[in-house]
């Protein structure tokens, strides 16, 4: 016999996943608690067992994706043979993870949910600023970026364009695809700090992702 506690476990990570699919395919505003419990054929007072509203629903989802992410970040930067292909691992990985998302999560989390918003950008900041400061000093020590660089500027400046592209003031949807601004950001952000070592590995990849 399975305990109360493993049934209750399962559920509020089956809403989780359930709920995850929908706000990255038709946005935080548009899905309903009606829309989530349709979709997994249970009322929706089954739902508010596990989470007493809408936005205490939107935070579990927003922090699993997040960490979710970041396991995968983190199996990438321990197999990757250099800082260069793990960078584009990792820009593979996030858009593959996000390949069904047909609206702006970040700009939707941020202009109807700010407050939830603002800690997951912290969380990512601290993420982020951490692996990326690793990942230049590998670099450094490998001899791909070069040894003048300002390892927690430039880790800084990082996270600053990649979340700069993702604002839909300045990169509106329906003139830039996410896929091509973060493609086209990392392209940027390494020809500025590879060694000639380094280029090479990165025109490799340029060409490769080109055929």
């Amino acid at each position: 016999m399975r305990c109360p506690f493993t049934r209750t476990v399962n559920m509020r990570e089956k809403i989780i996943l359930k709920s995850t699919e929908l706000f990255l395919t038709l946005g935080f505003k548009s899905v309903t608690m009606d829309d989530i419990a349709n979709e997994l054929g249970m009322s929706k007072k089954t739902i508010y067992v596990h989470f007493s509203n809408k936005t205490k629903l939107v935070e579990a989802v927003t922090f699993h994706l997040f960490d979710t992410i970041c396991d995968g970040i983190d199996t990438i930067c321990e197999n990757a043979p250099d800082p260069i292909e793990e960078l584009y691992s990792i820009k593979m990985f996030v858009m593959q993870h996000l390949k069904d998302e047909k609206t702006s999560p970040q700009y939707q989390l941020k202009k109807y949910y700010p407050q939830i918003h603002n800690q997951l950008k912290f969380k990512q900041f601290e993420k982020m600023h951490g692996s990326v400061q690793e990942s230049l000093q590998q670099g450094v020590e490998t001899g791909v970026f070069r040894d003048n660089i300002d390892i927690n500027f430039i880790s800084r400046m990082y996270f600053t364009g990649m979340t700069g592209i993702k604002d839909n003031m300045f990169f509106p949807p329906e003139e830039f695809q996410m896929a091509y601004l973060m493609e086209s950001y990392l392209e940027y952000h390494l020809r500025a700090i590879v060694t000639e070592k380094g280029f090479k590995i990165l025109n490799q990849f340029i060409t490769n992702n080109q055929s």
